[in-house]
């Protein structure tokens, strides 16, 4: 009987080297291409989604028409290009609370929300024209990290582990951290790839059991792990296919393997207090978010692929200055001290920043006779990027003269996904898994690469 290089592998049978080594000829095997990267501009994602939908009016996309019909309703003129969706109610505008201010070299106006992200912003490329039809919360998040409204999808991060792996064999290569909501699993699950690819949710805190129970040596767990795969491989081979029980396989001989890594990853000790201070620690708004960026900077110095860090509690439908003014102190200032520390160690250009949510808001009011909130807009709002080989300090495309809808320059979540792919140097073409019969490809139909973004 003839073997194959994995099944040789598989069967030998003579510990965790050769079972590594298996996982790792695997991971190769089960890759695209192994010229996916050529040109690519970054090596790592950093995807800073805001759960709730940030009003794009109130951020990054300053609106004076809206100031002054404060209280109005929306010009004819304006109205008749403002599409269907986003129609209801053009009445009861809302002008934004907040001042905005012009920074930097490029002189782009940030909300006063986002003091620290505001010096930063000649790193920044807003774009404002971002759009989808999706007005509901769930189906709308799974178009910003899936491409579809469905929910059954591998998220882009699952689809970029896919295709490039992690460079780092003792960590995860996709990483999740959330901060102030539950989440919504789909936005980093793995669909129809192969379940080894979805993300690994872990705390700020560190990964959660993975520390070696007192009074165990490595030794032992080495056999308790190795009896364990033994079985597991047995049950796998009356179920052969099972993606679920091949991750579950892989998830024990990685979790040995970050026995040793993982400590050393989450040891904050070892970080200056300047360091920590840039980012927040030990301030009550800043300490949660703060601390997920900075070990996200050090996930990057280690080579994970994805990291997907998520702020939720942005829904503000009702006194949207007690909503929105506190969501961004608890953000501001550790993203701009990401992207600050990043730079200065030289890994701003090979990391690339994404940040938004899963919509924006409608410039009218909602619960106006109270204090007033906005509701959901999938119409036009607003995200930026950052790092990955793109030029800050611009801005794309735009919405209407309110700030309802995209009017110049539409940016589908395709079409950013397809970005992402670019910047890593990944033809979204060639990146495909076969899949009931079809080559899938992460941006379903395709997307528009936007070419503009990047210097």
């Amino acid at each position: 009987m003839i073997y194959s290089r994995r099944e040789m592998l598989a069967h030998a049978g003579c510990g965790f080297g050769l079972l590594a080594l298996t996982d790792l000829l695997a991971a190769d095997e089960e890759r695209p291409s192994l010229r996916l990267r050529e040109g690519a501009k970054a090596k790592s994602v950093i995807f800073l989604f805001m759960g709730g939908g940030p009003s794009q009016v109130d951020t990054f996309d300053p609106k004076p028409l809206l100031t002054r019909l404060n209280g109005g309703v929306v010009p004819p003129s304006i109205a008749q290009g403002i599409p269907r969706i986003a129609r209801a109610p053009l009445n009861n505008l809302f002008a934004s609370p907040y001042r905005f201010t012009r920074h930097g070299q490029s002189g782009i106006s940030v909300s006063e929300i986002f003091p620290n992200i505001g010096q930063c912003i000649d790193d920044i490329c807003v774009l404002r024209s971002c759009r989808h039809d999706s007005p509901i919360h769930a189906p709308a998040e799974y178009l910003a990290t899936t491409g579809t409204q469905i929910g059954d999808r591998p998220s882009i991060g699952a689809w970029i582990h896919y295709g490039l792996g992690s460079e780092n064999q003792n960590l995860p290569g996709f990483i999740v951290m959330k901060a102030g909501e539950t989440g919504r699993p789909v936005a980093w699950q793995s669909g129809f790839l192969p379940a080894r690819h979805q993300g690994t949710m872990v705390e700020p805190t560190g990964i959660p059991n993975v520390v070696l129970p007192a009074g165990t040596t490595p030794a032992e767990r080495e056999a308790q792990l190795e009896l364990i795969d033994q079985l597991n491989r047995r049950h796998l081979e009356r179920n052969p296919g099972n993606s679920e029980l091949e991750a579950r396989i892989r998830s024990y001989e990685l979790a040995f393997r970050m026995q040793t890594a993982a400590p050393e990853t989450f040891d904050l000790t070892r970080e200056s207090l300047e360091t920590k201070a840039l980012y927040g620690l030990g301030e009550t708004d800043t300490n949660e978010f703060g601390t997920m960026c900075l070990l996200a900077r050090r996930f990057v110095e280690r080579g994970v692929r994805f990291i997907q860090l998520r702020s939720g509690g942005w829904d503000a439908h009702g006194d949207l200055i007690a909503n929105h003014s506190p969501q961004a102190k608890k953000t501001d200032k550790s993203i701009a001290g990401l992207l600050i520390d990043l730079k200065r160690r030289g890994l701003l250009e090979q990391t690339l920043i994404v940040w938004g949510g899963e919509f924006g808001r409608t410039p009218a009011a909602e619960n106006r006779a109270a204090n007033p909130g906005r509701n959901h807009s999938p119409s036009g709002y607003s995200m930026w990027l950052a790092g990955g080989g793109v030029q800050g300090g611009q801005t794309i495309g735009a919405t209407d003269p309110v700030g309802y809808a995209a009017i110049e320059r539409p940016i589908h979540p395709n079409d950013l996904h397809a970005t992402i792919l670019h910047a890593l140097g990944v033809n979204q073409h060639r990146l495909t898994y076969r899949h009931s019969n079809r080559n899938e490809m992460a941006t379903v139909n395709g997307g528009e690469v936007i070419g503009e973004v990047f210097a």
